[in-house]
C-alpha cells in the first residue's frame, strides 16, 4: 500500500484504471483515468488485478456490521455504502456518534456526511460533514474528475475525462453551465453530472435485508470437464433445497470460483424466464465454466433474485416432447449468445445436382419443433 498502485483495468472492458493507493494519488492519478496516461505520469505504476469474489465477500461482511447498528445500507460497488443518518442521530448521540459508531464496526474507513449521495461521497475523501445550505459552495472548487463512477457505466466512466480536455477542471464550472447547453453537447449523461455537481441527487434505495441463498462446494485439484460440470449440478440441487428459497423460482444467478493459484472469477447470469427446473438452471449455468481462467479450488452458486412461486406447471409429456423441448431450449439460449445465424441446419433441394453447392442449402434451424 506504500507504493503506488492501481486496480488493472477488466479484461475486454474500457482502458480505464480502478481505485489507486495513496502513493498513487501523489503523481495526480485517480480511478476512471485512461491507462496510457497513468503510466505517462507515474511510468513505475503497478498495476493489480481485480479479484471481485473476494473483494465482494469481505464487503458484505461489513454491510452486515453495519446493518447491526441499524442502518439501512444502500451499496452498488464493493468498498462504498451509504444510508440515512436522521433515523439513527437519537439512538447515537448525533450525526459525530452515527459516524464514529460506522467506523467502529467496519474498521479503517473513510467516513462522511452530506445531504445526498453524491455530496456525501465527496465529503467521505475530506472527512467532512455537510448541509444541505451549504453543499453547493462545498463542491464548487472539487475537481470534475469525482464524477467517475457516479454516472452509470461503460461510456459514462469516460465522461469527466472529456469534460477535463475542454477546460471544465472544476465541480463549480460544470455547475455554471446553462442546462440547455450541456443536454445538447453532452445529453442523458451530461444532465446528470450538471444534476451532481449542484449538489442534487436521487433517494437512497436501501437493500433487502435477508439472508443470502447460497452454497459452496470445495473441489478437488485438478477438476476440469464432466467433473467440473457434475459438481455444478451438485451445487444447483443444494441451492433449490436451500431453506431460505420457500419454493420460489430463481430469476438470476451468481456463480463465482475461488481459484487454486489465487484470485477470484465471477459471472451473473440472468434467466429469461424465472425457473426452479435443475436442467434447465444447468443449460444457463454449465457454459460459463468453459470461462474460468485456471483450475478452481472453490466454487460457489448464489440466487441474486427470485421469482415467484411455482413459476413451471407439471405436465404429462412423452420422451419426444421432452426432447423435442430441450432442444428448443438448447437453440434459444446458443443464438441468445452467439447470434441467430449460430445454429443452422442443412435443407436438400437437389440431390441429383453435379454442381455441390445446389444440392444442399444453410437454413436457419426453427426454434419452435
Amino acid at each position: 500500500m506504500r507504493a503506488p498502485a492501481a486496480l488493472a483495468p477488466d479484461p475486454g472492458a474500457a482502458q480505464l484504471i480502478g481505485e489507486v493507493t495513496a502513493a498513487a494519488e501523489k503523481f495526480g492519478l485517480r480511478a476512471g483515468m485512461r491507462l496510457g496516461e497513468a503510466l505517462s505520469r507515474c511510468p513505475e505504476l503497478v498495476l493489480i488485478p481485480a479479484d471481485p469474489e473476494r473483494a465482494e465477500s469481505s464487503w458484505e461482511e461489513a454491510l452486515r456490521r453495519l446493518e447491526g447498528i441499524g442502518a439501512e445500507v444502500e451499496s452498488e460497488r464493493a468498498g462504498e455504502a451509504f444510508f440515512e443518518v436522521s433515523g439513527l442521530a437519537r439512538l447515537w448521540g448525533g450525526i459525530e456518534g452515527v459516524l464514529e459508531r460506522a467506523g467502529t464496526a467496519i474498521g479503517r474507513a473513510r467516513l462522511g456526511a452530506g445531504p445526498g449521495r453524491f455530496s456525501a461521497y465527496v465529503a467521505s475523501r475530506q472527512g467532512a460533514m455537510v448541509s444541505e445550505e451549504s453543499a453547493r459552495e462545498f463542491l464548487d472548487p472539487m475537481p470534475v474528475s469525482l464524477l467517475c463512477g457516479r454516472l452509470g457505466h461503460g461510456e459514462a466512466d469516460d465522461l469527466p475525462n472529456e469534460l477535463e480536455r475542454l477546460g471544465i477542471s472544476t465541480l463549480g464550472r460544470l455547475a455554471g453551465l446553462p442546462r440547455d447547453a450541456v443536454a445538447d453537447r453532452f445529453g442523458r449523461l451530461g444532465l446528470r453530472a450538471l444534476r451532481l455537481a449542484r449538489g442534487g441527487d436521487e433517494p437512497l434505495r436501501p437493500r433487502p435485508v435477508r439472508e443470502p441463498i447460497a452454497v459452496e462446494l470445495e473441489l478437488p485439484e485438478a477438476v476440469s470437464g464432466q467433473q467440473l460440470e457434475r459438481s455444478l449440478q451438485l451445487l444447483i440441487s443444494r441451492l433449490l433445497a436451500h431453506d431460505e428459497r420457500r419454493g420460489r423460482t430463481v430469476r438470476a444467478l451468481r456463480l463465482s470460483a475461488r481459484l487454486a493459484a489465487g484470485g477470484g472469477w465471477r459471472r451473473q447470469i440472468a434467466l429469461r424466464r424465472p425457473s426452479a427446473d435443475r436442467a434447465r438452471l444447468a443449460d444457463a449455468l454449465v457454459p460459463h465454466l468453459t470461462l474460468l481462467p485456471s483450475p478452481a479450488a472453490t466454487l460457489r452458486l448464489e440466487a441474486v433474485s427470485l421469482g415467484p412461486e411455482t413459476g413451471e406447471q407439471l405436465t404429462l409429456s412423452s420422451p419426444e416432447q421432452e426432447r423435442r423441448g430441450r432442444i428448443t431450449e438448447a437453440v434459444r439460449q446458443t443464438r441468445s449468445a452467439a447470434g441467430a445465424d449460430s445454429v443452422l441446419r442443412v435443407l436438400e433441394v437437389d440431390s441429383e445436382s453435379r454442381v455441390p453447392e445446389r444440392r444442399e442449402v444453410l437454413m436457419p434451424f426453427p426454434e419452435e419443433l
